[in-house]
């Protein structure tokens, strides 16, 4: 201010103004200190778009961007810890560079599995020649051949020259048809047909009931479906726990722990074709009727012999170097609170569906979120989109970093959202945490049905199950399983179509997308948006959007149908109390929530307070571990949601229980229900934990919260 003003001004004003300007001074240093989520919030009023809405508004074209990168990544086969899984990697991080997102790489060596030789024959009963049989995929037609012949990693190398059984899909049931039959497969060759769950599980059981080898057909079509057979959970086999980095310890392979990983026999995918070869050939009783469905057979029994199978296989193992690949975009009010997007790249394959259909739509999130930065706004909390590699060998790239940085995502994660396959076929699917359903339900009344004009999301995906049908995720097929069964994080997993015909095969190639899987790219745009939805809600709502009545209801619907299963034992009525606890404290939570949503963005008791809060909600998942994890599998820590031992378990829920139900085949009645019981106990616990967790509050001694009398001593 001019000199000559100020001495205009009346006595005692200098005083004022230059109070008046410190204050003024002091309030611009407060505002602009204010986190940039808050003000793209308070800007809304003005008509500058929220991050929602932005993120939807620069859908226009966003198929044909995603089209263009599904075409590059799939322009080869990239199986994981091979050459050719360079481009690939290389593509996404020019993506994510290109966006302006902060970039880093993790490498990690583990130990991988790629077939060497093998042959399979048929030979007469006297052991000569009768046919060499075809191990090739006839639906690749390449040449030059581009693709890993298809094999299952791990199977351990061997060779057996025996008589064949048709197991069906080698489940229980079937063994236990074939044993009325009088059929059993014991030092025999078990040859099934694909579709009796786990692969690696329907070897485990061919191998308990004393088969050699197992075959597993492929589809008609041509195609033969290579896959992973470990057991016992995800990761590298030989760092159980712990992350595979280069100097890291390994287990030595006569170690009880790796030997448990490991099938006990060969095992090999064959095209159906040469299954059939190999069933004409057999005799013995006739294939039972509702076995039929599917069989290009007209004749042959369920053996065993005449003919001998001669199979021989040798593995490759090798320790290969594995590359995971991040985009980071740090949270402007809480950048120690992560909401993580993920999707592997690596595929046995061209990966079209699996996994690049996810892939691409990730990528376009990374385009939307660049130019969302671009413009100014920043999440409140900090987003890391990942591309994992590996996880065709069992989700060994985002295990490995799980691993590594567990404590670190004990403490800081909040959410983790998946897409594996985005698009695979017609109609929407989801599995999640029940904390999340109201979210994702929500979530999808705002995105466009890519089949029906004029409807959205949500309409469809009703009107399809009768009502929505929301997936628990107690399975270990995709890179959810480390984040949920390991660190207890809320999880989601989505994707378009219920299955996919050419998994696994040469058949999962941008021509069939193009052709049929989503000739318009409308289903991956429709992904897109949910997916980036989820995020941006997370990342950016000033209270989390979790619901943890709806887990108590699921949790008592659980418990009902185990109650039922087990005729209303009294072990399990434990837990109605523990449930009903927990859903008390969830509207605890969701009526402070609802008052904490109405106070001042800017207030800094206001921002302490919901801070409080939402570490209660993102901590009370973790409450469903157990340190030790489940009996004999302790890599499986969470009591609701892990999956069971048994691949065939009734229960997708309670592993512990369901695991004792499963071993209790030799026990006494009184020994089973205490085995049983000391499960039920453990859940029990661990819910009410999560009750206590979103108090926010020591367990309170002296309330009703003792149900030893519900169990007869």
């Amino acid at each position: 201010m001019p000199d000559s003003v100020l001495a205009r001004l009346p006595p005692g004003s200098l005083r004022f103004v230059i109070a008046f300007g410190v204050l003024l001074l002091v309030s611009l240093l407060v505002l602009l200190r204010r986190p940039a989520g808050p003000l793209v919030r308070a800007a809304a009023a003005a008509g500058v778009p929220d991050p929602a809405a932005l993120f939807l508004s620069l859908s226009a074209g966003a198929n044909a961007s995603i089209k263009a990168d599904l075409r590059a990544l799939t322009a080869g086969p990239h199986l994981a810890g091979t050459p050719p899984a360079a481009g690939p990697a290389a593509h996404v991080l020019d993506r994510l560079r290109a966006a302006g997102l902060q970039t880093l790489t993790r490498e990690y060596s583990p130990l991988l599995s790629y077939p060497g030789n093998a042959s399979l024959a048929l030979l007469r009963p006297d052991g000569s020649l009768l046919a060499r049989l075809s191990l090739d995929e006839p639906a690749d037609e390449a040449r030059p051949r581009r693709l890993v012949a298809p094999y299952h990693a791990y199977a351990p190398s061997g060779g057996a020259v025996a008589e064949a059984v048709f197991v069906n899909l080698g489940r229980e049931e079937d063994y236990a048809a074939l044993e009325r039959l009088g059929v059993g497969v014991r030092g025999r060759v078990a040859v099934a047909w694909r579709g009796g769950g786990y692969r690696g599980g329907v070897v485990a059981r061919a191998a308990e009931k004393g088969a050699v080898a197992v075959l597993i057909a492929g589809r008609e079509d041509g195609g033969v479906e290579r896959g992973v057979v470990l057991l016992g959970g995800p990761g590298d086999p030989l760092t159980p726990g712990w992350a595979a980095t280069g100097g890291a310890e390994r287990l030595a392979f006569d170690d009880e722990a790796v030997k448990r990983r490991f099938p006990k026999i060969p095992s090999m995918p064959v095209s159906a074709e040469t299954a059939e070869e190999i069933i004409r050939s057999l005799g013995g009783p006739a294939i039972p009727a509702k076995w039929q469905d599917g069989l290009g057979v007209d004749a042959g029994g369920v053996g065993p012999g005449p003919t001998l199978v001669n199979f021989t296989y040798q593995e490759d193992r090798k320790f290969e170097t594995i590359q995971d690949i991040f985009g980071v975009i740090k949270g402007s009010e809480e950048p120690d609170r992560y909401v993580i997007l993920g999707n592997h790249r690596d595929a046995w394959t061209y990966g079209a569906v699996d996994p690049n259909s996810g892939t691409a739509s990730l990528l376009d999130i990374v385009r939307r979120l660049g130019i969302m930065l671009q413009s100014g706004w920043r999440p409140r909390r900090s987003i890391i989109l990942c591309s994992w590699d590996a996880e065709e060998f069992g989700m060994i790239g985002s295990t490995e970093w799980v691993e590594e940085n567990l404590a670190d995502l004990h403490s800081k994660a909040v959410a983790y959202l998946n897409v594996d396959c985005a698009v695979q076929g017609v109609g929407f699917f989801a599995g999640s945490t029940p904390q999340l359903d109201k979210l994702l339900v929500d979530v999808t009344r705002q995105v466009k049905d890519p089949d029906v004009t004029g409807k959205m999301v949500h309409d469809t995906w009703s009107e399809m199950n009768g009502g929505i049908s929301i997936e628990r995720l107690a399975r270990t097929d995709s890179d959810f399983a480390p984040f949920l069964h390991h660190a207890g994080i809320p999880s989601v997993d989505l994707y378009y179509g219920n299955e996919f015909p050419g998994y696994h095969t040469a058949l999962d190639s941008y021509s069939w997308m193009e052709k049929h899987g989503d000739p318009l790219f409308l289903r991956h745009l429709a992904i897109t948006e949910i997916w980036g939805l989820l995020g941006l809600h997370l990342a950016d709502d000033p209270v989390l959007p979790f619901d943890y009545q709806v887990y108590a209801k699921q949790l008592q619907e659980h418990t009902n149908a185990l109650s039922a299963l087990m005729s209303n034992s009294q072990a399990v009525n434990l837990m109605n109390g523990f449930i009903n606890d927990l859903s008390g404290a969830a509207m605890e939570v969701l009526k402070e929530g609802k008052k904490l949503q109405q106070l001042d963005l800017y207030d800094e008791n206001a921002r302490m307070r919901r801070r409080l809060l939402n570490d209660r909600l993102l901590l009370a998942e973790r409450s469903f571990l157990q340190a030790e994890g489940l009996q004999g599998r302790g890599w499986f820590k969470h009591l609701l949601y892990s999956p069971p031992e048994d691949y065939e378990s009734k229960l997708s829920f309670f592993p512990g229980i369901a695991d004792a139900i499963s071993r209790s085949g030799n026990l006494s009645a009184e020994e089973r229900e205490a085995s049983i019981q000391h499960e039920v106990w453990k859940v029990s616990r661990a819910i009410q934990r999560a009750a206590s967790v979103l108090r926010g509050e020591f367990s309170r001694q002296n309330d009703p919260s003792n149900f030893s009398s519900l169990v007869t001593p």
